[in-house]
């Protein structure tokens, strides 16, 4: 079994072969003086397209410094970084003052129609998500929406989401820009060979018992 490295970014899982790929939003303002409400007190600020997926595991678009309080908050274990970029230096001694082991699947972003989702990638990327070793964790790309959308729509796979609601959660990040091909891939991925044990969606978990019928 694989295991990745952390800080230096290893090359042995650095792709060589660059592949080609094309909740909530949350809103934050960003007036000087959004940091100082509330009696003085700093605010935290999610990255774009921040949500949680399941217990343990959140996604968003790529965090700029203004969102590391917000991040240590977490108390992140790992970073799963799905873009071909090397990872800016600014965030690598982010990850690294706070014991942060970043996972770099370069998948290239790409448009319509010359969209090659790999499939080999995102199944290394599920290895590492899928391990609670790694928990809790942050999957993002650049904008949290296609290439970060396709992973999380996998994990819904896994957990045996039906397809129109996978669609529809993905749909509410990409928006306007929603790809059929993204879709397409989420649902011909095939899970039957992945060895792992399935999620419990933390909502289940936590209402399970809760809820008289």
């Amino acid at each position: 079994e694989k295991k990745l490295s952390s800080f230096p970014l290893s090359s042995q899982y650095h792709h060589d072969v660059r592949y080609s790929y094309a909740g909530d939003v949350h809103t934050v303002p960003q007036s000087e003086n959004s940091m100082e409400e509330r009696g003085g007190g700093e605010l935290f600020v999610p990255p774009l397209n921040f949500a949680m997926v399941d217990n343990g595991i959140f996604r968003s678009g790529f965090p700029e410094p203004v969102s590391f309080s917000f991040l240590q908050s977490l108390r992140l274990r790992s970073i799963i970084y799905l873009c071909p970029e090397a990872y800016p230096e600014v965030n690598r001694e982010f990850a690294k003052s706070n014991g942060i082991q970043v996972f770099q699947f370069g998948i290239e972003r790409c448009k319509e129609p010359f969209v090659n989702i790999p499939d080999e990638v995102i199944r290394e990327a599920l290895q590492v998500l899928l391990d609670t070793e790694n928990h809790p964790v942050l999957i993002h790309c650049k904008s949290g929406k296609h290439r970060t959308g396709c992973l999380v729509g996998c994990v819904r796979k896994i957990q045996r989401w039906c397809l129109s609601s996978i669609f529809d959660e993905y749909q509410r990040f990409a928006a306007a820009k929603a790809r059929i091909s993204d879709q397409r891939f989420m649902e011909l991925f095939d899970i039957s060979n992945l060895k792992h044990s399935p999620l419990n969606f933390s909502c289940s978990k936590r209402y399970n018992n809760t809820i008289d019928y």
